[in-house]
């Protein structure tokens, strides 16, 4: 089984539902958008959302997805930066915990978090706090260059695409040790404001791009088939996340349509990073792609019916002897 290592923010999720989308106004947040904010932003957000019951869980889009991959049994590290705080304690700990090797950077600041803010219709909106996590450099990466060696696959969120050298020397540095990539594109306004270092990054480095239909509405200006197709000519592997259409797979000259797993949706936080756990466990296992697809939709469909970016305990039972039965 190939081995997976992912880079990313390391971030604790504060998750709080809304009765309706109202408050999303009030905030200037853009419904379904991850939006930068300060740590002032970020407590005036919380401060105003005091009334509403909070569930905190450790996140951050490349983290699920190797949390996930864990708990299928693929060997797993992940790469990040927190803080010497109790946020970073907890994050650590729930890494450990799920078989991830963490491979952290400590910081004076404080360890980054995102509100998740879920509206009726299971759509989330992000107001995300970076904190200690935009501290991740292309230093750092310089540092850890061996640790790429023990790996097979390299997994990034769209999300470090701020820090265009940190994200560049990691592709640079999965490369020169013939690891496969891939790639999340994270959120439709991230891509909006990378678009041009993303073709770039996606064309040299990259073998697996993973996009619901807005990130690649933004990356293309096209709709998901057509989308998919421009995007399999950059890349080994495209897949466009269709909601409850499904999913979408161009390899090659292969299109594969993946349909849904019948589910009472609770929250969609997590649904695109459990979706490529999944996916990535078939390819280190060396699946078809259409069981990789299958697989990612079991995760996804997993994952919207409980809140947050976390199946619990007791699905992973059930998940695990549909894989490997």
């Amino acid at each position: 089984m190939k081995k997976v290592l992912g880079i990313g923010n390391a971030l604790v999720d504060i998750l709080i539902t809304l009765e309706n989308d109202k408050k999303l106004l009030l905030l200037n947040l853009p419904k379904g958008s991850m939006r930068l904010v300060d740590k002032d932003r970020s407590n005036a957000i919380l401060d105003s959302l005091k009334g509403y019951s909070q569930i905190e869980a450790a996140g951050g889009s490349a983290a699920n997805t190797i949390h996930g991959l864990a708990k299928l049994g693929v060997p797993a590290g992940y790469i990040g930066m927190i803080g010497e705080d109790e946020l970073g304690g907890f994050f650590v700990r729930d890494m450990i915990d799920a078989g991830v090797e963490p491979i952290m950077i400590r910081s004076v600041e404080q360890t980054g978090r995102a509100t998740a803010l879920i509206t009726p219709d299971s759509e989330r909106t992000f107001a995300t706090c970076l904190g200690a996590a935009i501290g991740l450099s292309a230093g750092h990466i310089d540092r850890l260059s061996t640790v790429f060696g023990k790996y097979d696959i390299l997994h990034l969120e769209g999300y470090l695409a701020q820090n265009h050298e940190l994200i560049e020397k990691a592709l640079a540095e999965a490369k020169k040790n013939n690891l496969l990539v891939s790639l999340d594109l994270a959120s439709y306004n991230v891509v909006e404001g990378n678009l041009d270092f993303l073709e770039r990054m996606i064309k040299k480095y990259v073998d697996i791009v993973f996009a619901n239909e807005e990130e690649a509405k933004s990356f293309t200006g096209e709709d998901p088939r057509e989308a998919l197709t421009s995007i399999s000519k950059a890349c080994k592997i495209a897949v466009v996340k269709t909601g409850k259409e499904g999913s979408l797979i161009h390899a090659g000259n292969e299109i594969i349509e993946i349909g849904i797993i019948p589910v009472t949706p609770l929250d969609t936080t997590g649904a695109g990073d459990l979706y490529a756990s999944g996916f990535l466990f078939g390819i280190a296992n060396d699946l078809p792609l259409k069981r990789c697809g299958e697989i990612g939709a079991l995760l996804a469909g997993n994952v919207v019916e409980v809140m947050g970016a976390k199946i619990p305990e007791e699905r992973w039972i059930n998940i695990l002897n549909t894989v490997t039965g």
